[in-house]
């Protein structure tokens, strides 16, 4: 049984890699062996991602995000990846340069040993978890390239389920909302940040441009429970359909409160990273939202996915200020969710890929294999 795995596996690998080629290559003895003496190749540089706007949350502005861009390249096929480090995420390029010093893929010469390099990756160092990601999409991104497919095909999830995604207005002042309102004509939903004594403002200014359907992000911006409840009963009257970590994420006590009596669905967002956290999550809020910069990845982030799903958990996949190849490898999960917040790309003014696109507000993904993406 072992070896007729083995063999899949390697046909598998060749063939995708003929795709990626174009060759036609055939199977043999010889090509099978060229194969074994690769080694995992890891290279990373620092980039910074200029923002369109200000964008300013419930406790923080900033203008620009750096990223770190990741490429591992096994034979002739690179796969790439991302790290995206907002301070709050407390990493930063000095950070994750430390972490992928340390990670040492030349040791494995098979890409198919995904838990095993994963698991790997995870114990180079604790924390770092947008680094990690960066690692781990550009290994799913190769290894989708050498079978040949998408990884939403290789999961089994149907692109046509995939939902709108949500444009996000950050906080700011009334002609500038009004602004970013008017420049996300083609969104279908609109993501509004709050969490500061602007809070109504913000909402009716956006109402008196559009009566799109809005969410709503505090970012544990709200400290008391009633005030939180009556604001939300007067955001139900404003259209909005969900409210994202209302309150302090530690606050499991009034988190759940709010939930049980709110008439709007909850969804943790800082309060879940991992998988472990999904468990955490379920009484205190409605729902979740996966971040792969969060959690470390692709692998966790479909693992939180099926968790989810088994304990009634409405699912979000949601992102940073990132670049398509970020987006991209999260949107491979898009078909799974309820609801998609992933416009981080459609944020910034120096996007260097593309990939996952957006039609008439719809996540529409690519057929390309691996995460989807190609460098512009």
């Amino acid at each position: 049984m072992d070896s007729r795995r083995d063999f899949i596996k390697k046909a598998s690998l060749l063939a995708g890699a003929a795709v990626v080629a174009g060759n036609g290559a055939s199977i043999t003895k010889f090509a099978i062996n060229k194969m074994n003496s690769n080694k995992l190749k890891l290279s990373f540089r620092p980039y910074t991602l200029e923002l369109k706007h200000v964008f300013t949350l419930a406790t923080s502005s900033r203008t620009t995000t750096p990223v770190m861009l990741t490429e591992i390249q096994f034979g002739d096929v690179t796969g790439y990846g991302e790290a995206s480090m907002p301070p709050y995420l407390g990493e930063s390029h000095e950070t994750a340069t430390a972490f992928l010093s340390k990670v040492k893929l030349d040791q494995f010469s098979d890409p198919f040993k995904l838990e095993e390099i994963v698991d790997y990756i995870d114990t180079v160092d604790t924390g770092n978890y947008a680094a990690k990601a960066s690692v781990d999409i550009a290994l799913h991104d190769l290894v989708g390239k050498l079978i040949g497919q998408p990884w939403y095909k290789i999961w089994g999830y149907d692109p046509a389920k995939t939902p709108n995604t949500s444009f996000t207005i950050g906080i700011d002042k009334p002609e500038v909302v009004k602004e970013k309102v008017r420049e996300a004509a083609e969104y279908k939903i609109l993501k509004v940040k709050l969490g500061r004594d602007t809070d109504k403002e913000m909402i009716e200014t956006i109402r008196s441009v559009t009566d799109k359907p809005i969410c709503v992000d505090v970012n544990q911006g709200w400290k008391d429970k009633q005030a939180a409840l009556d604001m939300i009963h007067w955001l139900k009257e404003k259209g909005v359909v969900f409210v994202e970590q209302p309150m302090d994420k530690k606050n499991l006590d009034d988190n759940a409160w709010l939930t049980q009596n709110s008439p709007l669905p909850t969804i943790g967002d800082e309060a879940v990273q991992g998988l472990a956290d999904v468990l955490k999550a379920k009484g205190v809020y409605s729902g979740i939202n996966i971040k792969l910069m969060k959690c470390g990845g692709m692998r966790t982030a479909n693992k939180m996915v099926s968790l989810a799903d088994g304990l009634g958990l409405k699912v979000m996949i949601g992102c940073m200020t990132e670049t398509s190849c970020a987006i991209s490898a999260a949107a491979q999960l898009s078909p799974m969710a309820l609801w998609a917040d992933l416009d981080g790309a459609l944020l910034i003014s120096n996007d260097i890929y593309k990939g996952t696109t957006i039609t008439d507000g719809k996540v529409t993904l690519s057929s390309l294999p691996g995460i989807g993406i190609e460098k512009i």
